[in-house]
């Protein structure tokens, strides 16, 4: 339900397109985005009334809805973002424009808009004092005419007086009726714009009540998207878990896959071992015809090994003897060469002593 009827004459003057926030009203602090995407938000002006608002309609749901007084002031907080706050909606609006430029141009409309709602609110402050001022100086001269008609003097001041006091008196009256006529003027002015304020509050009670029933209405099938949302959810999440069942199953396919492969590459290296086995098999008797010539070989070796096994026993008992012999002889050669050494000496004494004797022959 659009917050600006089809039969008012407030008028757009500005457009624009905007995130728009309110601030949390527990915390004061922290932002609560009113919309869920960028929205409309437009400047009215309202002819009758003189008075300036911001309006915002997202769908069905009025977001802003508020009227500019000249105590206001639009704030930038960002580059992109600004603020004002209202004492009459008692919370504070926050806008999120896509760029500076649109935000600035935001700004600069709100302080003209401010500064006309400040010019009509000093006229219409004019207008009363004004009217009161009138109201004021007719009740002071209208007492003062009855004093002037009623001061003590002698008879020929008030013969010569009052003609001129009859004529202030209907100058006076005149007056006071023109001022009668303009306020009669101001009060129907006024009961009609009491008339018209009536038959708009009636209207907007009854946009109120449609309103509240199709909030009612969107409830309802709010709690119906609500519970099939959740019925979806269950489901997504049972496909999700099937997904992933049927994931695992996959990769437990592709592991099977590729066991398979290497098995199958298993049998295909078993198969030519097979075939290799086979043609190994076909010389397998030539092989045993061979073996058992190289079996007869090796036993005639073995004998053979045995008969030189038998030679070097003898040998080795024969070189035993001959080293047992040859300690004997060695044995003997050194008591004879002993014994050769005493005779040589005693050979060279007696040499010696032959020298002597035939020295002294």
């Amino acid at each position: 339900i659009s917050p600006v009827p089809p039969y008012s004459r407030e008028q757009p003057i500005f457009t624009t397109r905007a995130h728009v926030f309110q601030i949390d009203p527990s915390t004061k602090k922290n932002w609560v985005p009113a919309s869920k995407q960028a929205v409309t938000v437009s400047y009215f002006y309202d002819s009758t009334r003189n008075s300036y608002r911001i309006i915002s309609v997202d769908g069905a749901k009025v977001i802003i809805n508020s009227t500019i007084t000249p105590n206001m002031t639009f704030t930038k907080t960002s580059q992109k973002f600004g603020q004002w706050a209202d004492s009459r909606a008692n919370t504070v609006f926050g806008l999120g424009f896509p760029s500076e430029q649109q935000l600035s141009k935001f700004a600069e409309k709100f302080q003209e808009v401010k500064e006309a709602a400040k010019l009509a609110r000093d006229r219409s402050q004019e207008k009363i004092e004004t009217s009161s001022n009138h109201s004021q100086e007719s009740g002071r001269e209208t007492p003062s005419s009855t004093r002037a008609s009623s001061v003590n003097g002698t008879d020929d001041e008030k013969a010569s007086h009052g003609g001129s006091a009859e004529a202030q008196l209907k100058s006076e009256n005149d007056k006071l009726k023109i001022a009668l006529a303009q306020s009669s003027c101001n009060v129907k002015k006024w009961e009609t714009e009491l008339q018209t304020l009536r038959e708009s509050n009636a209207r907007l009670t009854t946009a109120l009540q449609e309103s509240a029933a199709s909030i009612e209405h969107w409830k309802k099938q709010f709690s119906a998207c609500k519970e099939e949302n959740d019925q979806l959810r269950s489901k997504i999440e049972e496909l999700e878990e099937q997904c992933n069942e049927i994931n695992k199953e996959k990769e437990r396919n592709a592991q099977l896959s590729r066991r398979l492969q290497e098995l199958e590459t298993e049998l295909q290296d078993k198969e030519l071992e097979l075939e290799e086995l086979r043609k190994q098999g076909e010389i397998i008797p030539q092989l045993m015809s061979e073996c058992e010539s190289v079996s007869q070989q090796l036993q005639d070796a073995e004998n053979k090994n045995k008969d030189l096994e038998e030679k070097v026993r003898t040998l080795r008992t024969e070189v035993e003897e001959s080293k047992h012999r040859q300690t004997n002889l060695k044995t003997e050669l050194k008591n004879f060469l002993d014994v050769l050494d005493g005779k040589i000496d005693e050979l060279h004494d007696f040499r010696q002593g032959l020298s002597k004797l035939g020295v002294d022959n």
